[in-house]
C-alpha cells in the first residue's frame, strides 16, 4: 500500500470547512457576495483567502487569488488543491482571472467547490481552463 502524501491527509471536506471559515473574513460591503478559499500544497501546508472588495470595483480581489498569493509569498508554489465556497449557497467556480493564476502553478491542480448543502464537486483545473496559456506557451 502506498503511503499518503501530506496533501492527501487533508480531505476535501476538511478543505471545504477551512474555506467556509475563511469566508467569514470576506470584505464584501457592495456585492454582499462573500467567498472563501483554502488551498493545500503537496507538502500539506494550508493557505486561506477571502474576497476583498473596493469602492473602485476593479481593485477588488478574489478569495482564490488571495490564497494563491499568500501561498507563493510564503515560498509554497506546489499547489495540489483549492476549495471554494460562497455565501450564495451555490457551487461557485473560480472566475477566469483566478483560473489563469492557478494555471501558472499547474494544470493538475484540483478545484473543489461546495454548495450550501455540502455537495462537493472536485474537477481538474485543466477541465475548467482547456487550451490554456501558460509558461510552455512562451518557450
Amino acid at each position: 500500500m502506498e503511503k499518503a502524501t501530506p496533501d492527501q491527509l487533508v480531505t476535501d471536506d476538511d478543505l471545504v470547512q477551512t474555506a467556509r471559515d475563511a469566508m467569514d473574513n470576506a470584505y464584501a460591503p457592495y456585492s454582499k457576495f462573500r467567498v472563501g478559499a483554502a488551498l493545500v500544497t503537496r507538502g500539506g501546508h494550508i493557505f486561506t483567502g477571502a474576497n476583498v472588495e473596493n469602492a473602485s470595483y476593479g481593485l477588488t480581489i478574489c478569495a482564490e487569488r488571495v490564497a494563491v498569493f499568500k501561498s507563493v509569498s510564503e515560498g509554497r508554489q506546489d499547489i495540489a488543491r483549492i476549495a471554494i465556497v460562497s455565501s450564495s449557497g451555490e457551487h461557485t467556480y473560480p472566475c477566469g482571472a483566478c483560473r489563469q493564476v492557478l494555471n501558472e502553478f499547474g494544470k493538475e491542480i484540483r478545484v473543489v467547490v461546495a454548495d450550501g448543502s455540502g455537495d462537493v464537486v472536485n474537477v481538474p483545473l485543466s477541465e475548467l481552463l482547456p487550451h490554456s496559456f501558460g509558461r510552455e506557451s512562451l518557450e
